[in-house]
């Protein structure tokens, strides 16, 4: 790229560019979403440990769509029109206090479904905004720059602005938690249609397919972040307890979080998915949208990993079943939601991977059986930590032919 002292023209980046990789100024941007992540996932652990298991799933699933929303419509602009001038820049860093100002919010909207009556999520919309004016600011840019695309700019515009009026709309009436979910089902549309209606009926964007690939490998391993720092917050509890220190039961906590946060970092990362966005990227929608539900699962394990500190320290009203699914659920949400994905893109059904899909289902069901019959959770989390080892052996022995047969079907 030129220097960033001037100002370029914002009419669209080569889709085909060879060696196209995210720029440090993604990176950044992407940090602010370790915050996001990192709050929502304790919040999570904090209400699945009270006991308020439906409410914490339903605030977090909120959640998770917000912080990755946020990150979805920044990175699919920018892979199309990112010019990496000042005037970028600045923007780019305003959606980043957005962001913050969103994460400083999570903790009432959570708090606020679990009492049941009014929604608070003020402080997350008014992130939006934040983040949104940025946003709207720089597809104007383009819509003045590149007036070949203007059609898709103007979808996008009006679909952002729509959508986030209703959001502050329902953010200011004192709805009860139940009214304000059902409302948000308009918005929530309206955010999901725009893209798909500015890509595929009005021309679209020139976005990068490997650029945008590794743009969501970069936040599959920020997301991964949250096992890690579950895992340091189980030995840290563990450590510091001098009834307990250095000890099998830390070791094992220790093997499953790092195994765990490794095996879905593998498993992600064997599927090779900007090779089949370049094939076919009439199916991108499938495959964007998609990755909420497995960024979400993601956070969820690291959060599950949380809730396992919480037993530890005698805090938790979850028993030892329903801390071993903290973490087995959201890992076999992970692993069903990697398979549908890829099958669904692909086209295929292969009966390779519903073998693979059942072995890591009677991997996960058996920790919780064990758990049951009064295994130490430790020894649990271990055998949760082997469900990604099915599909590593599987597609390092076999399954790496079955994924050469399907690109070349593509």
């Amino acid at each position: 790229m030129n220097a960033p002292s001037r100002l370029r023209q914002m009419n669209g980046r080569d889709p085909h560019e060879v060696h196209r990789a995210a720029t440090p100024l993604e990176l950044l941007f992407d940090l602010t979403f370790v915050v996001a992540f990192g709050v929502s996932g304790n919040e999570l652990a904090h209400q699945l440990a009270e006991g308020h298991i439906a409410a914490g799933i339903v605030a977090f699933c909120f959640a998770s769509f917000a912080i990755c929303w946020a990150w979805i419509n920044y990175s699919w602009m920018a892979s199309a029109y990112d010019t990496d001038d000042w005037a970028f820049r600045l923007l780019t860093m305003v959606q980043m206090v957005g962001v913050i100002i969103m994460a400083l919010g999570l903790p009432a909207m959570f708090e606020s479904v679990h009492d049941g009556e009014r929604l608070h999520n003020e402080v997350m919309i008014a992130g939006y905004v934040v983040m949104r004016v940025a946003l709207c600011g720089q597809w104007l840019r383009a819509w003045r720059q590149d007036p070949g695309r203007r059609g898709a700019h103007q979808v996008y515009l009006t679909s952002l602005l729509t959508a986030q009026v209703l959001w502050c709309i329902i953010a200011i009436l004192p709805l009860h938690v139940t009214v304000a979910f059902a409302a948000m089902m308009l918005p929530l549309v309206i955010e999901l249609a725009g893209p798909f209606v500015a890509e595929r009926r009005f021309g679209g964007t020139p976005w990068h397919a490997d650029h945008i690939a590794e743009r969501y490998g970069l936040l599959t391993i920020i997301t991964l972040g949250e096992g890690v720092i579950g895992t340091v917050t189980i030995l840290s509890a563990i450590i510091q307890d001098p009834d307990l220190g250095w000890s099998l039961g830390a070791v094992l906590l220790l093997a499953a979080g790092i195994g765990l946060t490794f095996g879905q970092w593998w498993t992600y990362f064997t599927i090779p998915w900007a090779a089949m966005l370049e094939r076919r990227r009439d199916r991108s929608f499938l495959w964007g949208y998609g990755h909420i539900l497995l960024f979400a699962s993601i956070a969820a394990t690291g959060a599950g990993l949380h809730v396992a500190v919480y037993l530890i320290e005698d805090h938790s009203k979850l028993s030892e079943v329903g801390t071993v699914l903290a973490v087995a659920v959201p890992v076999g949400v992970y692993a069903l939601v990697l398979y549908l994905l890829y099958n669904l893109f692909m086209r295929v059904v292969d009966p390779f991977h519903l073998l693979l899909v059942g072995l890591t289902a009677a991997v996960l069901i058996a920790s919780v059986v064990m758990a049951a019959f009064g295994i130490p959770v430790a020894w649990c989390l271990v055998v949760v930590a082997l469900a990604p080892v099915v599909t590593i052996v599987g597609f390092e022995t076999v399954g790496h032919r079955h994924v050469a047969d399907h690109l070349d079907t593509l």
